[in-house]
């Protein structure tokens, strides 16, 4: 039997299969997975915003794109993968206030295409592909991300199941 875990906004967690790694309630936050097949290892951060200059609380590094990436890697560096053979897989980022902020005049406007290009770019910066997305859109996703074969599985109400 595999092991369920869960993952909450603005935090990450990495396992070995058979694990099933989850998260809910993905709107404007954007799910990143990275996976390295010949390991079957992977892991799973659920930010909230592109980068630390955004909050006022900077201390959680799993809350920002940036910071998340970076502590994500190196813990699945630390569990032997490689960033050679690491690929990786977005969800989420959807424009949920779009009705509201179509002024674009906050800091929170389009927060979710951020928050996907953020992760586009620092991905590209360590190297690691990005294999398949879901993002964008206007409604909301939930994931689960299964070690033993690197499937993403994203729940939406709106859109049904999809398998990345």
């Amino acid at each position: 039997m595999s092991d369920q875990l869960i993952v909450k906004i603005a935090d990450f967690k990495v396992a070995q299969s058979p694990a099933i790694i989850t998260t809910h309630g993905l709107g404007s936050c954007l799910a990143i997975t990275i996976y390295d097949p010949q390991m079957k290892i992977g892991g799973l951060a659920h930010v909230m915003l592109p980068e630390p200059d955004l909050a006022r609380n900077q201390s959680n590094p799993a809350k920002f794109v940036t910071t998340a990436l970076k502590e994500l890697i190196l813990s699945l560096e630390g569990m032997g993968c490689s960033r050679i053979r690491m690929v990786s897989k977005l969800v989420g980022g959807a424009n949920m206030f779009s009705k509201l902020l179509n002024s674009g005049k906050t800091s929170y406007s389009n927060i979710g295409q951020r928050n996907t290009q953020q992760a586009k770019q620092e991905l590209n910066n360590y190297g690691i592909p990005i294999v398949a997305e879901d993002t964008g859109a206007d409604y909301g996703r939930s994931v689960e991300f299964l070690t033993s074969s690197g499937t993403v599985i994203v729940h939406s109400f709106r859109a049904g199941l999809k398998e990345l």
